[in-house]
């Protein structure tokens, strides 16, 4: 059964005029591009999806929008001037005092109708719950990365109470890792917020409390990730409960629908000819994400070494500004080895066969795109949630390996290995891409999002 097909059996809301589902994303690429699949999917079972964005990205997004996309995008101001810089703190900021009176006005307007079934939150946009909360409309969060991690941070007050962390978030054992129920160990170091300097690390945590106290009054939580993340813990097959709240796995959204989604930035479609005249998993791609700078000047130079030094071809995507960290020289000596461009037609890229590695950040959006297209992945985590997903993908999947240090050799060996040595891998990368995208694990999760929209009914 297809998602249209299944779509396609929705109740009485076929015959009327159609429910409205506002849609808050945490506002980066990688939050809005699942809230968008999200949005696409709703729109599938009959609903009027609307996302609310801050006007810089609207202006970013509407470009990509095609006639009849089906999903309608409203604009807020977000209070920053138009140079000031889009980075954690300041969208934070942002978020807690601009946005919230302007999504308010949007909801106030479209609750006259009577339309709104519900307003869906990304946790990381949690400002948006207490708003909804105030208008009077039912409020579902969204998690748009994996259950697991999803776990880790709702541990926060046992992992202060046991000691492993102190009130700040900073680790307070030096301990090997920490287990939680149904996953494999974690280091310490890896807990999202250890980001940057000690009061950047407080201020992170901070927001993460915050984020948890306001999603305590949550009914539903919708996540973003296949059933069953860990081979053999059934847990996550049907939607669970969690104190009192109903918790969705309704991914890997990435499956439900064949819609272009939009991108912050332009895609140089030339690498796709380019890739056409290279032999079937000869290719390295190496991308680091949108939302933080990739490595810094010396470990791009120490990348760039090590991928020449591979001698096979490479698609590297390395925005202008940080071009500089290239060696003297590089683009020339690689011209035929290599194409580098700003920004990639990621998805399209990782179902073509030319590709036989995926070096990455293991950010959530482009793991999933990763095992979609079957391709092996060399995992370099940067932050956040990138090093709970590589331990996934190192040491519960086994479909890639773990880069400790960005040099030129280690570069080298790691490409090596993967594209001469990873035939296991691969084995295993086929029966991960079966349960995650495949037939079985769609139908489960289209059923989840299903009995989601059944609860708004009642």
């Amino acid at each position: 059964m297809s998602w249209v097909d299944f779509a396609g059996k929705r109740t009485k809301r076929n015959m009327e005029k159609k429910a409205r589902i506002v849609l808050v994303p945490y506002p980066a690429q990688g939050h809005v591009t699942p809230m968008v699949q999200l949005a696409l999917a709703l729109r599938d079972l009959e609903f009027d999806p609307v996302l609310v964005v801050p006007d810089y990205l609207h202006l970013k997004i509407m470009p990509h929008i095609q006639p009849n996309y089906g999903v309608s995008f409203i604009s807020i101001p977000d209070g920053l001037s138009e140079n000031e810089p889009r980075d954690f703190f300041t969208i934070a900021f942002s978020m807690e005092n601009s946005m919230p009176a302007h999504l308010e006005r949007i909801i106030r307007s479209f609750s006259q109708d009577g339309r709104v079934a519900c307003v869906v939150v990304d946790f990381l946009a949690s400002w948006a719950i207490e708003v909804a909360g105030r208008c009077g409309v039912p409020v579902a969060g969204f998690w748009p990365a994996m259950l697991a991690m999803y776990r880790i941070c709702v541990a926060i007050p046992d992992m202060i109470k046991v000691g492993l962390i102190d009130e700040f978030g900073s680790p307070q054992q030096k301990c090997a890792g920490f287990v939680l129920p149904g996953q494999p160990m974690f280091s310490l170091e890896d807990l999202p917020w250890l980001v940057g300097n000690s009061v950047a690390r407080k201020s992170r945590f901070a927001f993460w409390l915050r984020t948890l106290e306001r999603s305590r009054s949550l009914k539903w939580l919708l996540v973003n990730s296949f059933p069953e993340e860990r081979d053999g813990y059934r847990e996550q097959l049907q939607p669970t409960h969690n104190n009192g709240q109903s918790i969705f796995p309704v991914g890997a959204l990435i499956k439900h629908t064949e819609s272009k989604h939009p991108s912050f930035w332009e895609e140089d479609m030339s690498c796709l000819d380019w890739l056409g005249k290279q032999k079937p998993g000869s290719v390295i791609y190496v991308s680091f994400g949108s939302w933080v700078a990739p490595i810094g000047d010396e470990k791009i130079q120490e990348l760039a070494l090590g991928l020449e030094a591979t001698k096979r071809p490479f698609i590297l995507v390395l925005a202008p500004m940080w071009r500089k960290g290239l060696p003297v020289g590089f683009l020339e000596r690689v011209g035929e080895q290599g194409k580098v461009v700003s920004w990639a037609p990621q998805k399209e890229l990782l179902q073509r066969e030319e590709i036989g590695c995926y070096l990455t950040h293991c950010g959530w959006n482009s793991t999933m795109e990763a095992i979609q297209g079957g391709k092996l992945l060399l995992c370099y985590p940067v932050s956040g949630d990138q090093f709970v997903n590589c331990t996934y993908i190192v040491d519960v999947w086994g479909v890639g390996e773990k880069l400790n240090r960005i040099g030129r050799r280690d570069v080298e060996e790691g490409v090596r290995s993967i594209m001469e040595e990873g035939g296991e891998m691969q084995q295993r990368m086929i029966k991960l891409k079966t349960r995650a995208v495949g037939k079985e694990g769609n139908l489960r999760a289209l059923a989840s999002l299903k009995a989601f929209t059944n609860d708004l009914d009642k």
